[in-house]
């Protein structure tokens, strides 16, 4: 399953994160619908709106359907069919829906066949191990390129850094039966664990790994029901390392959610290096960046060969550039 995630990037930043290339082979950035009602977080919950990609084709009748449109979306879905006039009183959780039954279930089955597929951004989710009657998070995440994060002036198509994850999604419109604005929500799909995550957990979400997947799981129009389920499964190109349980309270919103601990008693811990500089951070602070200094990313869906596992090394880097971010919001509590 996947109950928590992180995405701490501010609106713009996510926009350089996700270029792509079209069907015509033209470098797009895409656009946001409603940068307004996405906050970034260190720890978001269901309910909480996060940022997804989507066809701008289900925005416009005319548009390309390769176009893509990033829109905030609250995280659990309510179907297009629920009659109650406050959405919180759906009575199932439908933060995660499960691949093997979801052609079964018709709050998912049914947006399914309208070609309603997101795929939900995130830095990461949060998962929790159980062990002699303890649970133990971890953060979980894409290996990331082996590369330097720079303080040059790259092109914007160049931003060096962290690579999101990118995660199967089915989205719905809801509107209010006696009017009001409609409410677009999302429920991220959850396929058997891979065996390097099986001792965290039996679930994990289904995962997009490269622009190929996430053309073909947007593209509703080129790309039928039963191809894009073929997208579906576990992969093992993940990385992962125990956090704090300060993430256990969806109220605890800062980067400590995300530095990598280390485990057993005290007198046998070892945190790597990079663990290390992430922890010094955290209780230092780091100073704030000028807006000429802002990092720019290569984009993580135009890639000529997926990344090796990695450890955490990166991560230290992308806390500290993203504190010092002017173009973020300031994360606010999910």
């Amino acid at each position: 399953m996947c109950g928590r995630t992180a995405c701490a990037l501010g609106a713009d930043r996510i926009r350089w994160a996700c270029v792509y290339r079209d069907n015509h082979g033209r470098t797009r950035q895409p656009e946001w619908r409603n940068a307004d009602k996405y906050s970034p977080s260190y720890n978001k919950s269901p309910q909480s709106n996060s940022p997804v990609l989507v066809s701008r084709r289900h925005f416009e009748k005319d548009a390309d359907s390769s176009e893509r449109v990033i829109a905030a979306m609250r995280w659990g879905l309510v179907p297009a069919w629920f009659r109650e006039a406050d959405p919180s009183k759906m009575q199932y959780k439908t933060s995660n829906c499960r691949s093997d039954t979801m052609m079964e279930k018709l709050s998912y089955k049914g947006p399914l066949i309208k070609g309603r597929r997101c795929v939900v951004l995130a830095d990461g989710f949060y998962e929790w191990q159980q062990h002699n009657g303890k649970k133990q998070p971890y953060f979980i995440y894409f290996p990331q390129p082996k590369q330097e994060m720079t303080d040059g002036k790259d092109d914007d198509e160049e931003w060096k850094g962290w690579r999101l994850l990118t995660m199967a999604g089915i989205f719905d419109c809801w509107e209010p039966p006696d009017g009001g604005d409609a409410l677009y929500t999302y429920s991220i799909v959850t396929v058997d664990a891979s065996k390097g995550l099986s001792d965290i957990h039996n679930r994990m979400p289904a995962i997009l790994d490269g622009d190929e997947a996430i053309r073909k799981w947007l593209d509703f129009t080129e790309v039928s029901t039963q191809e894009a389920l073929r997208l579906i499964h576990s992969t093992e190109n993940i990385a992962f390392h125990p956090v704090s349980t300060i993430v256990n309270n969806s109220r605890n919103n800062t980067p400590e959610c995300l530095v990598p601990i280390g485990l057993g008693p005290k007198t046998e811990t070892k945190v790597s290096t990079s663990g290390k500089m992430m922890l010094d951070w955290v209780k230092n602070k780091s100073p704030k960046k000028e807006e000429d200094d802002l990092p720019r990313w290569s984009s993580q869906f135009i890639q000529i060969a997926a990344p090796k596992r990695t450890s955490a090394g990166l991560m230290h880097q992308w806390l500290k550039k993203e504190e010092g971010d002017p173009c973020a919001k300031k994360p606010k509590t999910q």
